[in-house]
């Protein structure tokens, strides 16, 4: 993918499945969402998987190990190998390890998973800042992490130890709705210390170099509903990307997308990645067609003429709007066009 400024999505003439050797699948939003399958996955993965297509899940969730990640996708009808999870926590702990002894002590906020990624790169995890810790990791913890754990970190932090984070996600989308995640407890941490972080999680290449050592792959499709981590991390490793409006990503977000945030291809769930992608064309007047709409970029707001597939409406907006931005985002007011397509 080229690192110029993106301001239409892609086409595809084979399917996606086909035109890329790996997917590099987020997880939250995208697989599954609350623990249960998001509606589509199981047997769009399945189809890519029987076409050929390697499945690798890349998340930036640091809570689980990634056997217990395999195990839960398995009992979802999605059969998974620990050698097919690349997680945060492993990003995080080779980044630490390249950095500190072997042997290491590190206090540990977070879940299992950030223990045993530790353990694998030689480093001890600890539980206090009584431990002499060489460093401080900050992972996921879930909902029942104690605050007094964020106390701990601060305490060692004070007396000058390194201080790492898995991501920075803020929020992290659950089976009720969107629930603070591992960036708003780094908040707590930095707003409590003034310090910062060395972060490895998506967007950031640390992990996107994880990934592409665990999977091997040559031609990766990034695929992820989070423009700030899935597509913006993409865009940092140079590799094309497909979002999908299963997640946190809304219509109005794609649009107003600065162009590390636009995403290759769009598609409304993972059996896109079983087709091909329609291309946008530009026409004589300045507007954009996919399908059977026309959009162009007015004075004030974006426009939309024509029918047809709502997907096509939206790719054809996002013509609009991201040339119209440029190298900034789209200001335009792009309500009115959008609910025109439900969204």
């Amino acid at each position: 993918m080229s690192r110029s400024v993106r301001t239409r999505p892609a086409g595809s003439g084979p399917d996606l499945s086909e035109a890329y050797d790996t997917a590099l699948l987020d997880l939250d939003g995208v697989v599954y969402a609350g623990g249960n399958a998001i509606a589509h996955a199981v047997d769009s993965l399945a189809a890519a998987r029987d076409g050929g297509m390697r499945l690798a899940y890349v998340t930036n969730n640091a809570l689980r190990t990634p056997d217990a990640v395999a195990a839960h996708l398995t009992e979802l009808g999605i059969p998974t190998g620990a050698e097919d999870v690349v997680t945060s926590a492993q990003a995080v702990a080779r980044l630490m390890a390249e950095q500190l002894p072997s042997g290491a002590r590190v206090l540990v906020i977070g879940g299992e998973g950030l223990r045993v990624a530790l353990r694998e790169r030689g480093l001890e995890p600890v539980e206090s800042a009584e431990d002499d810790p060489a460093a401080v990791v900050q992972g996921f913890g879930g909902p029942e992490l104690p605050w007094g754990r964020f106390a701990e970190a601060c305490y060692a932090i004070e007396r000058g130890v390194p201080w790492y984070a898995s991501n920075t996600d803020l929020t992290i989308p659950g089976a009720r709705g969107i629930a603070p995640g591992n960036g708003a407890a780094v908040e707590v941490v930095r707003i409590a210390t003034g310090a910062e972080p060395q972060v490895a999680g998506k967007p950031l290449p640390p992990m996107h170099r994880e990934t592409i050592l665990r999977t091997g792959a040559r031609r990766p499709l990034v695929v992820g509903d989070r423009l700030d981590t899935d597509i913006e991390g993409a865009f940092n490793g140079e590799v094309d990307s497909l979002l999908v409006l299963t997640g946190v990503t809304d219509g109005a977000q794609l649009l107003a997308a600065a162009p590390q945030h636009r995403p290759t291809y769009v598609d409304a769930d993972l059996r896109g990645l079983l087709t091909g992608q329609p291309e946008v064309t530009g026409d004589a007047e300045g507007g954009f067609r996919c399908g059977g709409w026309t959009a162009t970029a007015g004075g004030e707001r974006l426009e939309l003429d024509g029918d047809g597939a709502a997907l096509d409406g939206l790719r054809v907006l996002c013509a609009a709007a991201w040339t119209a931005g440029g190298e900034q985002g789209c200001g335009l007011d792009s309500g009115k066009a959008l609910a025109r397509l439900g969204w």
